[in-house]
């Protein structure tokens, strides 16, 4: 525990669930945890007790990665955490992978036939299923999500965008990072968001901000945040005093906020950052769920050390630029301490790039296209 998280209450302690079981946090609230392939090795995902038309089930909270391992966790917390019961619907808070990924599979798993036992078998709901009832399209499993990352996943899905392909090794390249190897890697990763999210569901229930939807006896609302996805959507339940922040706040780690080539001089920095000052008006005592790292109360607290986080790496950037002009790639040795592997190269040069964009659309910074084709910045 380092030392800004021994400021926070963790409410469970250590404890963690097991992959394909749950821990409750609170009634009719379930943690799920699942594996993920990177340093950042799990995501943490969300059942929620739910009705919907009467109907009774679950919903689910963000989706983990597209793979046979997610899948098969899935299939255990199925058979071990439903109580029998069927998934009714799917909240996706972001399009990232490990949020977006399997909600394809998660929505057409649960609707139609699928949703409920063989014909024949015992129901759910009690008594026996007919044939008739396995057809109703009203038993659909929708996804929710916000209409701007329900429509960016569409487009990453189907294209190479943000952190793999040619555009990308190029916009890299043009912020200094030009070791052979390292570009070639990036040019080979076309791939890469469909890889992990490889089709994305047909329909979907738009959130916006300040939604409130009613799970079970509870109302959530959402909150728009910014920056780290398009339109990030974390839920609030105030009678349960409990937030499912996303990747908007988390305990251990800042969130990446980062520029990537489809956007290149895009500024969602300060945007990340009204996101944040924004959740402050919520309950100090709030018990926050994030999608990495343990629930944990200190949400105001957490705010402050995010604000000062960045507010330290700013001033870090422009002492910097100062002495010299510096690339996106010269600004890595300076904002990151530790060696980084090539994915999150990707991730810190995309933060990189958010941290001196912002300083130079607030006019602190100039920017400079040098005769090697690689963007400098320098203290304006």
């Amino acid at each position: 525990m380092n030392e800004l998280e021994h400021q926070l209450s963790y409410a469970l302690g250590d404890a963690v669930p097991a992959v394909g079981s749950a821990l409750e946090i609170a009634p009719g609230v379930r943690w799920l945890r699942m594996p993920l392939p990177f340093a950042l090795n799990h995501i943490n995902l969300w059942l929620l007790r739910d009705e919907i038309d009467g109907r009774p089930g679950w919903t689910i909270v963000d989706c983990g990665i597209t793979s046979d391992t997610t899948r098969d966790a899935w299939e255990q917390v199925f058979a071990n955490e439903l109580g029998g019961l069927p998934v009714l619907r799917v909240i996706v808070t972001h399009m990232h992978p490990d949020h977006m990924g399997l909600a394809h599979w998660l929505t057409e798993r649960w609707s139609g036939p699928a949703a409920e036992p063989p014909q024949g078998g015992p129901s759910p709901l009690g008594g026996q299923r007919s044939g008739a009832a396995a057809s109703v399209g009203a038993r659909d499993c929708r996804l929710w999500i916000s209409a701007t990352d329900y429509n960016a996943a569409r487009l990453a899905s189907t294209a190479t965008t943000g952190f793999g392909g040619h555009s990308a090794a190029l916009f890299m390249a043009s912020h200094g990072l030009t070791d052979p190897d390292s570009i070639a890697k990036i040019k080979a990763r076309t791939n890469y968001y469909a890889s992990m999210v490889p089709k994305v569901p047909e329909r979907f229930r738009r959130l916006m901000d300040g939604d409130v939807i009613r799970i079970a006896d509870h109302d959530w609302t959402c909150h728009a945040g910014y920056g780290h996805a398009p339109e990030h959507m974390s839920l609030h339940c105030e009678r349960l005093g409990l937030l499912i922040s996303g990747d908007m706040v988390l305990p251990r780690i800042s969130t990446n906020v980062s520029v990537i080539d489809i956007e290149p001089e895009a500024n969602p920095l300060p945007l990340y950052l009204a996101s944040l000052e924004r959740m402050r008006a919520l309950p100090a005592d709030t018990l926050v769920l994030p999608s990495h790292g343990k629930p944990f109360r200190g949400l105001h607290t957490r705010i402050d050390q995010l604000q000062t986080h960045h507010d330290e790496r700013f001033a870090e950037v422009m002492a910097a630029c100062a002495q010299a002009p510096q690339s996106a790639a010269d600004i890595l040795l300076v904002m990151f301490k530790r060696e980084l592997d090539l994915h999150q190269t990707t991730f810190a040069i995309g933060e990189s790039i958010a941290h001196l964009n912002a300083l130079w659309l607030a006019g602190k910074l100039l920017r400079t296209l040098g005769d090697d084709g690689v963007f400098r910045f320098r203290v304006a």
